[in-house]
């Protein structure tokens, strides 16, 4: 399959930097799952609320940068790089101010947001404390997003991958130390997590606005206000998209955090694992936001739809990839987060999910990249919300059926083959690249 089709090499050269970057991203916190996993399981039941709150609040705000990257992928195909380092600002503009509202809100709704959560008596405490502490992170976080965006649209995934390495190696350094030199706990996660956000959006916008902003074609003009609007209403279209599927990530967790303890630790091992995992494929999905944004710049959709239907071949065959190698580690992985008895029993209960959606996670990845190269952004939205429903009707007969944590993890399962659904529709008709962004 290698290197079989005049595609593969432009995948390569996207994916294969994308995939250290994107594996990065969720490695801190995997990072902080191993060594919080350390202190018990109540800290590590209060990280796994915390986790799903930062997701919903964070991730959810990832217009920007899928938004960016098809807008300044267009530009650079289109040969435009004014209009490419206009986008770029816009972006970041957003993404400060955005920030800073998430910020306030977090700050001023702690409690009241975890106790949603589901969070017990005896996780609150931790939980605030880890939650108010990160919180201070969220303009840094979207920054780092923003860049993210920006620089695949230039067809550059290498720069973000050393940034994303460096802020990671940032956090991993510091953990151990603040979590146990300093005897910090659990807020030394935050702690170390937030310092090294921190440290990426900084180097980020050293490298926008000042290294490279003469080669990307960046101008430091503050941007009019009626200059986002079209960003803004792209920004809906994918805010509705992420929100639905982040808000049945969350509304997960908060079922399994009401199964109980032991439940919420399991799965906050199980869903930073699937994440992970997940996100790798993700690497196949940033090189088709990239290419397919850049062919239909160029004005050439029938490029688009080759590197596509490429690109659809290496997210199957990647996705069984992972599921493979992931159950070939059964034996071994679950005790390296946490050797909690109970916790590892429950983990093993839905360890089978993780395997199985992984050909899923690969098909659904890249094509949700695929769409949003093509800036179909309104289908996606629509799509996801009409899945996130049907997942969301399986997550809530969790307790009141006495499912279990089994149950929850057949809500997320029914959200993926749900989305792989919606998405086959318009791609199979041919219909994707004719109807653009209806």
């Amino acid at each position: 399959m290698i290197l079989s089709s005049p595609y593969d090499r432009d995948i390569l050269d996207l994916a294969v930097p994308a995939l250290a970057g994107l594996a990065a991203g969720p490695l801190v916190s995997l990072v902080d799952t191993a060594f919080v996993g350390q202190l018990g399981r109540i800290p590590l039941g209060a990280l796994g609320v915390n986790t799903s709150i930062f997701s919903m609040t964070f991730v959810v705000f990832n217009f920007l940068a899928y938004g960016t990257t098809p807008r300044v992928g267009r530009a650079v195909g289109n040969d435009d790089r004014e209009e490419a380092g206009r986008a770029v600002v816009r972006a970041l503009v957003l993404a400060m101010a955005v920030g800073i509202v998430a910020l306030a809100a977090l700050q001023a709704l702690a409690r009241p947001i975890l106790i949603v959560m589901g969070a017990s008596e005896e996780l609150m405490a931790p939980a605030l404390s880890y939650l108010r502490i990160r919180a201070l992170a969220g303009p840094a976080v979207l920054l780092i997003t923003a860049s993210h965006g920006a620089f695949r649209g230039y067809q550059d995934t290498r720069t973000p991958m050393v940034v994303t390495l460096g802020f990671n190696v940032v956090n991993g350094g510091l953990d151990p130390l603040l979590i146990f030199v300093f005897d910090w706990g659990l807020a030394g996660a935050a702690a170390a997590t937030a310092v090294g956000q921190w440290v990426g959006a900084l180097t980020f916008l050293y490298l926008l606005l000042y290294a490279q902003r003469d080669e990307l074609g960046i101008r430091l003009r503050w941007p009019a206000p009626h200059t986002l609007v079209p960003f803004l209403k792209v920004g809906r279209d994918l805010f509705l998209r992420t929100a639905s599927l982040v808000g049945t990530m969350t509304l997960a967790t908060a079922m399994a955090a009401r199964v109980g303890v032991t439940a919420v630790a399991a799965h906050q091992v199980a869903a930073q694992l699937w994440t992970f995992l997940a996100l790798l494929v993700d690497a196949l999905a940033v090189a088709a936001q990239a290419l397919v944004s850049k062919h239909l710049g160029a004005d050439d959709p029938e490029s688009a739809r080759e590197v596509a239907n490429r690109l659809v071949q290496w997210g199957l065959a990647v996705g069984v990839g992972l599921g493979l190698g992931f159950w070939a580690l059964r034996p071994v992985l679950p005790g390296f987060f946490t050797d909690d008895p109970d916790t590892v029993a429950a983990l093993l209960d839905v360890y089978l999910f993780v395997v199985v959606l992984q050909p899923l996670n690969g098909l659904v990845f890249v094509g949700d990249g695929i769409y949003m190269g093509a800036e179909a952004f309104p289908y996606l939205a629509k799509a996801m919300i009409g899945t996130a429903l049907a997942a969301a009707v399986v997550l809530l007969l969790v307790n009141p059926m006495g499912w279990g944590l089994v149950g929850v993890w057949w809500g997320i399962a029914t959200l993926m083959v749900g989305r792989i659904l919606t998405l086959a529709g318009p791609y199979v008709r041919g219909t994707l690249f004719a109807q653009g962004t209806e």
